[in-house]
């Protein structure tokens, strides 16, 4: 289930169990939104690590990270990914794509007192 979130300046997309056939445009439709949003914000993005992406969808996202490079450096100040077995070199692998500060984590907290920090000093 993908469930989007806005609340202020904080982007919630959440891809949780129960799993759906439909979860896949909604996912990529939430990214859309996401990259419309006009202000700044920072964003969360919790993940259980069961849905997956068909070769059409990763192209997709690839396709829309692409088009929403410029904007998301410009409005986005930070992001934080929750997942199952988060790592370091997760976030390593996602600060050669966006120049704001990124976290992974497995906790939720945790992310979220990372993004208060950088939405605290826009």
């Amino acid at each position: 289930m993908v469930t989007p979130e806005q609340q202020g300046g904080w982007q919630v997309l959440r891809f949780l169990p129960p799993y759906a056939e439909t979860d896949e445009r909604a996912y990529l439709d939430a990214l859309v939104e996401i990259g419309r949003y006009d202000g700044d914000f920072v964003l969360l993005t919790i993940f259980a690590g069961g849905g997956r992406l068909s070769q059409a969808g990763e192209r997709e996202q690839a396709l829309w990270f692409k088009a929403t490079r410029a904007h998301f450096g410009k409005r986005c100040k930070a992001i934080a990914m929750v997942r199952p077995g988060a790592t370091e070199k997760m976030a390593e692998t996602f600060r050669k794509l966006w120049p704001m500060p990124i976290a992974a984590t497995h906790d939720e907290a945790e992310a979220r007192a990372f993004l208060a920090q950088h939405m605290a000093t826009t």
